[in-house]
Order: C-alpha cells, then structure tokens, then sequence
C-alpha cells in the first residue's frame, strides 16, 4: 500500500490515510524537495532531480494534488521514507560512497591499534578525519527531523483537502506523554567496565534506569556475577558487538560469521538490544540479527566515521528488528571532538527532538565520564532530564521497555464508536486518541481525554 508509511507511523483508520502515485515513476533516482526545507531521495512521477542534495531541486510540493479525501503524490512515501530511514541516500551523498571505506587499510591499521592509543591521541587523530563536518549540508546539524516532515507535510494535505476537519490516531507514547528518552552506556573497556556499578549509583541517584552494552569477546572479561548485578539492580544488558574491532561490517561473509556468535551472546546475556562498535551498520544485512532492537543508526553521523544518518526522532522498523536511532551526541564526540563540557548542545538536541513528539537518546561511555568535568556534565544532562519529567513532559524509560510499547502500538487498531474512538489491542490501557488538525498551515497535535470520549470530550494541544 502506498500510505503504509503514514499508517504506520499514525494508527489511524486506513481511510483517513488515502495516497495514490500521480504517475509512472522516473527509473532513476535522484534528489528533491518536498516543501521548501526538506529534502528526499528517490524516484519521481514527475519534476526533475537532482544529482546531490546541495543543488537547486525541484519541489514535488507543486505537484501535490488531492481527489475528495484521496493525496495524489508525484512520489512513493514508503520508498523515500525508507531511502532516509535506510540511509540509502548515501551512496550518492557529496558523491562519496557509501560511509567509510570498510576496506581500507588506513581504518583497519587504525583499529589494531586503537586500544593502546591514549585520549589525548586518538582525539586529535579524529579531529582530523572529521575536518569539514560543520560544512555537510544534510542531514541537518544538530538533529534532521525530514522524515517527520515529510509524514506532517502529507497530513496537511490531506486536511487542507476539507475532506475531514481532523485526522484521529493513536498517541505517539503511553498515558499521553509528550516524548520518550532513554539513556544507554557502551562499556568499551576494562576500566570502563569496572567504573559501571559507580555509574549505576549515578544514575540510582535520580531515579533513572538505564542500559549496558556489554562487548563479549577480547576486550575484558565478561563474568555471570557483573551481568547479574545489572540486571539484579534493574537495570538492562544488551549486546555491543562482538569484539569491537571496527570490522563487524567488512564484508557480507565475515559478517554473518561474527552475527551468529553474537547472536549466541544475545542468549547468554538474556539480551534483546545491540549496538554496533562506532556506529558502524549496513541496514540491508540487519537480517542475520537475532535481536529484539538495535540503537545503532545516528539521526545525524556529522561526527562519526561513518557519515549518514537516519534523518528521523521517532523508533522504526528494519524488518523484524526495531531501531531506536540515537538523537544526541555522544558524550566522547562532545567531550574530546568539540571540547564542550557543557550541556547546551544536548539541551538543543532534546528541544529539537521534544518539539517533534520523538525519542531523545543518549549513549554516555563508563570510560569517558569517569574524569570529574565529564561527571558533572552527566550529572547536569540528569538533573535536566529528571526536571522535565517532573513536568510529565518526557518519559525516562528502559530501551526494552520502549521495544515493548512501540511493539504493542504497532498492533493497536482505532475503532470507531458513536461518535468517538476506541483502541483496541494489547496494551490499549496506556494508550491514547490523539487527533491531527491544522492550525493556519501547522499540523496540531490534539489529545482526547483518557477515558472514551467522542469528538466533544476534553482535549490537550501539543504542536506538530
């Protein structure tokens, strides 16, 4: 289906949704606009594309029409979606390949050697790679939120056809909270995994749980008891690659060898979640994974070796495996790439993320935060992220616990009843009717009450 994308995102009733293709597609891909400010990748039923995102593209806006309560569109939302979601866009990016070079002899020379190089060293070695990332265009520095846009751009189409005044779907996160947050840490080496139980008093201390992926193979020793001791203390233990030696993604065949050996740790650590070593990924080979979700795929790669990004805040499905994309900055990348110790580039991140309803994710190193200027920072991001869900404007989960919801939400139907909504489907308990409407030419987001009500009850504003 054509708006599988959109229903998907929203669970709405499929005939609020009703997009139809305006016409043959183009056999090549390329870029454009849809909007002013967003760009896409991907075919066309008409316009022109464009060979790289710098150029003067085409706006296939212009070419958005409606039929009664259908949206024509020179366009397939699920191919352009996916081409970002996927970072498929890449290939053509600048005109680079496809992330960094997973053969190259630099990189792998590189990673023989990384564990006996100091900070001090391998910041500046960093440094220099990155040259430049202030200048990549797209995504969109601090945090892209196109994926978004394109879904909220074709709602208001849909509402500006006068077909309906609003559109009803199911809330975004449980109880009708505004956004999610989850806060994850890579334990890299020895002295980070000795450093892990101090950081669970750390975050103990406000009330947070968070997660700890755990690398199986070479770097340290993995015993029963530290696994225990997270778990026993509630908190989570996911699966950090095998051996992180940078070359989980060298070549198909070496991957699926290291997959099913991870995927054997997956059992013994009683883990669902994975995160590769520096964010390296291949999306198209995520199949030979045997988890329940992986935390990954960056929103922006601008300070990662491997360029790209998501270009969404919100959870998406690879197949089987859902991604929670991580929103924010590493701390290592704040810390000893940008040399900030302050948490004004993480505050523009969650606000950014926050203002699109999305997931803040953070990924906050036991080996980078033992130094007292790092510990305040994390203290400083805690006591930022506890204030706002003091408000109930954030919900500070678990990632398994986010795996849990969006999986349920997934399965939740909107029936209707008199004149209202319900929603059927387990979990239903926590979920809540939302209703989309336009306000000038902005999408609003509006909340029913908790209890059924029909389209009179009582109702929350929350901006698109």
């Amino acid at each position: 289906m054509i708006n599988a994308t959109l229903i998907e995102r929203y669970r709405c009733p499929d005939h609020f949704a009703e997009v139809t293709l305006s016409g043959e597609l183009s056999p090549y891909a390329g870029y454009f606009r849809f909007g002013e400010d967003t760009i896409c990748y991907g075919q066309v039923a008409s316009g022109s594309l464009g060979n790289l995102g710098t150029d003067d593209l085409w706006d296939a806006a212009a070419t958005t029409t409606t039929e009664g309560a259908a949206l024509r569109l020179p366009f397939e939302p699920e191919q352009i979606i996916d081409n970002l979601r996927f970072e498929r866009y890449v290939a053509n990016s600048h005109g680079r390949e496809r992330g960094l070079d997973a053969r190259s002899a630099v990189r792998s020379a590189y990673y023989i050697v990384r564990p006996m190089l100091p900070v001090q060293v391998r910041k500046h070695l960093q440094r220099w790679h990155l040259a430049g990332w202030e200048t990549i265009p797209f995504p969109r520095w601090p945090v892209d939120r196109t994926v978004e846009h394109i879904f909220e751009r074709q709602l208001a189409s849909l509402l500006r056809s006068g077909s309906v005044e609003s559109i009803p779907f199911i809330w975004f996160w449980p109880h009708g909270l505004p956004s999610c947050a989850i806060v994850t840490h890579d334990v890299e080496t020895a002295v980070g995994r000795d450093f892990c139980r101090r950081l669970m008093d750390i975050d103990e201390s406000v009330a947070v749980k968070s997660s700890f992926q755990i690398v199986p193979e070479s770097r340290y020793a993995v015993t029963a008891r530290f696994l225990d001791d997270i778990r026993e203390r509630g908190f989570e233990v996911n699966v950090h690659d095998l051996n992180h030696d940078g070359q989980l993604f060298r070549d198909r065949d070496e991957f699926l060898r290291r997959a099913e050996r991870i995927n054997r740790y997956r059992k013994d650590f009683r883990a669902d979640g994975f995160r590769s070593a520096v964010l390296y990924r291949n999306l198209e080979w995520y199949d030979a994974l045997d988890f329940a979700y992986d935390m990954s795929v960056p929103n922006v790669a601008h300070l990662d070796p491997q360029r790209g990004g998501c270009c969404t805040v919100m959870p998406y499905f690879i197949g089987e495996i859902l991604e929670l994309p991580l929103t924010t900055t590493q701390d290592y990348s704040l810390f000893h790439v940008l040399n900030e110790y302050s948490i004004e580039l993480w505050k523009r991140q969650v606000a950014l993320v926050t203002e699109r309803h999305g997931l803040v994710s953070f990924n906050i190193h036991p080996d980078y935060v033992r130094e007292t200027r790092a510990q305040h920072a994390y203290q400083a991001l805690l006591d930022y992220l506890t204030g706002l869900r003091s408000k109930k404007k954030i919900w500070i989960a678990l990632p398994g616990e986010v795996n849990q919801w969006w999986r349920e939400r997934s399965q939740m139907r909107l029936i209707g009843r008199g004149n209202g909504w319900n929603i059927e489907g387990p979990g239903k308990e926590r979920a809540r009717v939302a209703r989309a409407q336009l306000e000038g030419d902005r999408v609003v987001y509006r909340l029913e009450a908790a209890c059924p009500t029909t389209s009179d009850g009582d109702t929350d504003s929350l901006e698109a």
